[in-house]
C-alpha cells in the first residue's frame, strides 16, 4: 500500500490527516520526526483530487447501506413521537399474524364486559422501543420494521449526495480561506460548514423526508391493503389543498414543505454540533494510533468519532425532532401551513412536559450513532478506493 507518510496510509484524506488544529498550527499533525529522514516523499491524497460525482457516489453508498441497517430504530422513534402527539395505536391483538396458531395473551391481558372484550389501558400504547418492535412483528410482520426503507433509501441517497460532498468542498475552502487570513477562526469551520451543507441536503430533498416520516408513523388497518408508497403518500398530502385554479395549486405545492423549519431547526444544529465534535475527536484518534495505523485502525477511528458526534447531537436536538414529526403527520391542511416550531414545542411541553421533548430519544439516539458512523467511515473508504482507481490510471 503507497504511503503517505511513513508507515501511515495514504488514504486518510485531508479531512482526517492534514487538518489545521483547533490551536490553528497548520502544520501536518501526523507528521513525526521519522519523517524527517525519509528522503522520498511519496505524493499525499487529497481530497481535491476527486471530482464532486465521486464524492456523491461515495457518500451515496453509504447512505444506502446506513439506512438499510438503521431503519427499524427509526421506525420505532417515529410510533413513539406519534403516539405522544395522539396518533392512536391499537396495539394489543389475539392471533400473531406471522404464526396464527400461537395465541399471544401474554401480551395483553382482556377483560370482558358483556360481550365484548375490553384491554386495558396499555394495551393501546408503546412503552419503548423493545415494545414496538415486539408488537410491529407480532402484528403487522418482520417486514413492517423496514416500513419507509424506500423513503428512506429515495431520501438518503441524494440528501447524503448532496451533503458530504458539499461539506467537504465548504470545510476545504474555508479552512484554506481561514488559515491564511484569520487563524482563530479555524476551529469553528466545520460547525459553519455543516450547517451551510447540511441546509442545502434538507431543503432539496424535504418532501421525502416527508413522506417517509408519515409512512412510518401511520399503520394501515385494513387487512390486504398494500400501504402506500412514497409517491402515494405524496399525494394523499396535496390532495386535499387540491384546485382547478393552476395558480392556486402552485401556491398548494407549497404544503410539501410543511414542517420544513422544524427540520432545519433540527438538522442546523445537529450538524454544528456533530461535525464540531467529530472532528477533534477523530483527530485525536488518528494521532493516538501512531504511524503503525493499518486501515481497519482509521476505518475503526472515523467510525468512533461518528458514532460519538452523532449520539451527542442527536440526544441534544431531541425535542426538536419531535416537534418535527408532530407538524409532519398533521393532516389538517390549514393547521399545518399556520403551525410554528415555536408554538409546537409549546404545545408538546404543555402536553408531556420533559417526557413529551425527549420522546423518542432512544430509538433516536441508537439510529443516528451507527448511522453517522457507517456514513463517515464507509466514505472515506469509498474514497480510498477511487484515489487508488485514479492512481492506477495514471
Amino acid at each position: 500500500m503507497v504511503s503517505s507518510r511513513q508507515g501511515f496510509p495514504s488514504w486518510i484524506s485531508a479531512a482526517s490527516a492534514t487538518r489545521v488544529d483547533f490551536e490553528g498550527n497548520a502544520d501536518n499533525m501526523l507528521k513525526t520526526a521519522h519523517d524527517d529522514s525519509t528522503t522520498q516523499k511519496p505524493k499525499a491524497v487529497a481530497d481535491v483530487n476527486l471530482s464532486f460525482e465521486e464524492r456523491a457516489f461515495s457518500a451515496a453508498g453509504a447512505a444506502f447501506i446506513s439506512a438499510i441497517i438503521v431503519n427499524p430504530l427509526d421506525v420505532a422513534k417515529t410510533r413513539l413521537q406519534a403516539q405522544a402527539a395522539g396518533v392512536p395505536y391499537k396495539t394489543c391483538f389475539e392471533t400473531n399474524t406471522m404464526f396464527p396458531d400461537m395465541r399471544s395473551s401474554q401480551s395483553c391481558s382482556r377483560l370482558v364486559v358483556g360481550s365484548e372484550p375490553l384491554c386495558p389501558p396499555e394495551c393501546h400504547r408503546y412503552t419503548g422501543t423493545l415494545d414496538v418492535f415486539y408488537k410491529v412483528i407480532r402484528q403487522e410482520g418482520f417486514a413492517r420494521l423496514w416500513r419507509g426503507t424506500n423513503a428512506s433509501l429515495a431520501l438518503a441517497v441524494p440528501t447524503v449526495g448532496i451533503y458530504m460532498p458539499c461539506y467537504d468542498i465548504f470545510r476545504d475552502s474555508m479552512e484554506e480561506f481561514t488559515t491564511n487570513n484569520a487563524p482563530t477562526l479555524t476551529p469553528y469551520v466545520p460547525l459553519v460548514a455543516g450547517v451551510f451543507a447540511r441546509s442545502l441536503a434538507c431543503i432539496s430533498c424535504y418532501p421525502i423526508e416527508l413522506a417517509r416520516t408519515r409512512m412510518q408513523a401511520f399503520k394501515e388497518t385494513k387487512s390486504g391493503i398494500k400501504p402506500a408508497g412514497v409517491w402515494k403518500t405524496l399525494v394523499g398530502v396535496i390532495n386535499p389543498v387540491a384546485s382547478t385554479n393552476c395558480i392556486q395549486n402552485l401556491q398548494n405545492y407549497r404544503i410539501l414543505w410543511t414542517g420544513l423549519s422544524s427540520q432545519l431547526a433540527r438538522d442546523v444544529p445537529f450538524s454544528a454540533i456533530c461535525w464540531a465534535t467529530l472532528e477533534p475527536i477523530r483527530r485525536k484518534l488518528l494521532v493516538s494510533v501512531g504511524d503503525e495505523a493499518g486501515a481497519g485502525s482509521i476505518l475503526g477511528a472515523n467510525f468512533a468519532a461518528g458514532f460519538v458526534a452523532g449520539s451527542i447531537a442527536a440526544a441534544v436536538t431531541c425535542p426538536l425532532d419531535v416537534a418535527k414529526t408532530r407538524r409532519q403527520i398533521e393532516k389538517d391542511p390549514v393547521k399545518s401551513l399556520k403551525m410554528t416550531t415555536r408554538q409546537t414545542l409549546r404545545e408538546i411541553w404543555r402536553d408531556g412536559g420533559m417526557k413529551g421533548l425527549l420522546a423518542g430519544l432512544g430509538p433516536r439516539v441508537g439510529r443516528t450513532g451507527p448511522s453517522v458512523g457507517i456514513v463517515v467511515s464507509f466514505y472515506e473508504v469509498v474514497k480510498f478506493a477511487l484515489h487508488y482507481r485514479h492512481e492506477d490510471h495514471e
